[in-house]
């Protein structure tokens, strides 16, 4: 049975969206959709298509590929078939001089050939409005979010212990993993939004594997399978006593995510230094938790706890060596890595309802990631965390 996007939620979406227009851009006529991931948030079908809002009038979704299924599976009022985009341009009258695209994720051969149809002088950007609306979830959007985080919280603190075996391999356990989040109901993919990345599941990590190189920008790193797929993690790096194992991943339901990193002490616990530095990373992560309330600023929240720590806890703070992160957390969504950010230049007041990953991490030398991450909904009381509230380096002796 499919499980459709309420009507009301699309309506409500496509308003914000055209308010959050006229505001920022009280000159805009026309905004073409592209994206897979913004196509399901406005229509509840994520088909090869795109959809054109026009600021006055209804909008539309054409459907390449696959027309039947975008009607079985969404609600959205005005669906049409497309086989070029010659089939929509006949639906334009008069097509104003410029068009708002995504041009974050627009290809230029995509825009070329589209713009042979619908010949326009000038294009602008629609990311941030779409960010904007997107930011701010709805009462169903964090009841999805609110799943995925029981989901995360039961099988990273109660199932993984379990499945941790000496001798077993990082892909052993990211494989494992991958089928118990499915099992349980994460709906099988963690999507970014950073340009050209592929992440199955996460980082799944031992002991240094976890501050080795990474593209990804995020404070951990993982050896993964080959350097043409640096994913799940490493066949040969086997587990042994002593291990600090370090879980990064990502898990959803119905196209909204939770981020949560979860550590574990394999066999015997670790140095006290390291402990002590683990200890930390979960002390700020509460007090920035505790900041997560409407009207705070992103940014402040970011010098505050910044500028509390000293110089030797800030080496290989938010990674290792010179690969960290300028950030403390991040918005969740239907992509993991959404805005708002907890960091510097994000100076707009945070909102009730918008949801935060919290991920103050530190490396440490021969022994690997500590520190902790997880998801919190901005409430009047500060952050409510839903993925779990076990504090990390859970013991497995």
């Amino acid at each position: 049975m499919i499980k459709k996007v309420p009507l009301t939620e699309l309506k409500n979406r496509m308003y914000n969206f055209r308010k959050q227009m006229d505001i920022s851009n009280p000159e805009w006529e026309i905004a073409v959709i592209f994206s897979k991931i913004n196509l399901y948030y406005f229509t509840g079908t994520m088909q090869d298509g795109m959809l054109i809002i026009p600021r006055h009038g209804e909008a539309t979704l054409w459907a390449r590929r696959s027309y039947e299924r975008a009607l079985d599976e969404s609600l959205f009022p005005s669906i049409e078939p497309m086989n070029s985009f010659r089939d929509a341009a006949k639906s334009i009258n008069v097509l104003p001089d410029t068009v708002y695209l995504e041009t974050e994720v627009v290809p230029l051969a995509l825009y070329q050939r589209f713009q042979k149809y619908f010949p326009f002088n000038n294009f602008k950007p629609v990311d941030p409005q779409i960010c904007a609306v997107r930011a701010i979830k709805s009462e169903y959007e964090l009841s999805l979010i609110r799943e995925a985080g029981r989901i995360h919280q039961h099988v990273l603190e109660e199932l993984v212990p379990e499945m941790l075996q000496e001798g077993m391999s990082e892909s052993d356990l990211a494989t494992k993993l991958f089928s118990v989040l499915v099992e349980e109901g994460h709906h099988g993919a963690c999507r970014f939004g950073m340009f050209d990345t592929e992440m199955i599941l996460g980082n799944v990590c031992f002991g240094e594997s976890s501050i080795y190189p990474t593209y990804f920008n995020g404070p951990g790193g993982k050896y993964g399978l080959c350097p043409a797929a640096p994913v799940l993690g490493s066949r040969d790096r086997k587990l042994r006593k002593g291990d600090l194992v370090f879980v990064d991943v990502g898990c959803g339901v119905d196209g909204y995510h939770t981020d949560k990193t979860t550590t574990y002490m394999f066999g015997s616990p670790l140095p006290q230094h390291a402990i002590d530095a683990h200890n930390k990373c979960v002390a700020i992560q509460n007090e920035a938790a505790s900041m997560l309330k409407p009207g705070t600023i992103p940014s402040e929240i970011y010098t505050t706890i910044m500028n509390k720590l000293d110089s030797e806890f800030l080496q290989n703070f938010m990674g290792f060596g010179d690969r960290k992160v300028k950030f403390l957390g991040h918005g969740v969504g239907l992509l993991i890595d959404e805005t708002p950010v907890i960091a510097e230049g994000f100076d707009e007041p945070l909102q009730e309802g918008m949801v935060f990953a919290l991920e103050p991490k530190k490396g440490i030398e021969n022994i690997g990631m500590v520190g902790i991450e997880n998801t919190f909904i901005v409430t009047a009381k500060g952050g409510e965390c839903i993925t779990g509230n076990n504090p990390g380096l859970i013991p497995v002796f």
